[in-house]
C-alpha cells in the first residue's frame, strides 16, 4: 500500500511540474527549483515548541492550501501566486512521496502517514 501512495504522490509532483512546464509563467524553471524547499521554512515553528511547529508545518504543506494558491492565482491572473501555488503543491507531493506528511502535534516524528 505504502508503494501505491508513494506513486500516487509522485504523479501528483509530475501534474506540477507539467502545469509550470506549460503554463505561460514568466519566470525561468530555475526560479521554480530554486524555491521548491521554502515550503520547509515551517519546521522553524519547532523552535517554539511541538504544537506550533505542526501549525506552521501542516500550514505550507497541505495541499488545500497549494490548490487555493494556485487557483487564486490562476482566476485573478496573478502569476506569483500561480507559482507559489506551484511550488506549495509540488512540494507537498514531493515530501509525501519520501513518507513525510503532516504533522500531529505530540512529535515530529509522528505523520499523517505513521512514525518516521
Amino acid at each position: 500500500m505504502k508503494n501505491i501512495i508513494q506513486l500516487e504522490e509522485l504523479g501528483l509532483l509530475a501534474l506540477a511540474i507539467f502545469a509550470l512546464y506549460f503554463q505561460p509563467l514568466q519566470f525561468s524553471w530555475w526560479v521554480w527549483v530554486l524555491l521548491f524547499l521554502l515550503p520547509d521554512i515551517g519546521m522553524v515553528g519547532y523552535l517554539i515548541n511541538t504544537e506550533v511547529g505542526a501549525v506552521t508545518y501542516n500550514l505550507l504543506h497541505h495541499r488545500f492550501i497549494g490548490v487555493a494558491v494556485l487557483a487564486v492565482g490562476y482566476f485573478t491572473q496573478n502569476q506569483y501566486l500561480v507559482l507559489a501555488g506551484l511550488i506549495l503543491l509540488g512540494h507537498s507531493t514531493f515530501d509525501r512521496a519520501l513518507g513525510y506528511g503532516l504533522k500531529f502535534p505530540d512529535s515530529f516524528k509522528h505523520t499523517s502517514l505513521g512514525w518516521l
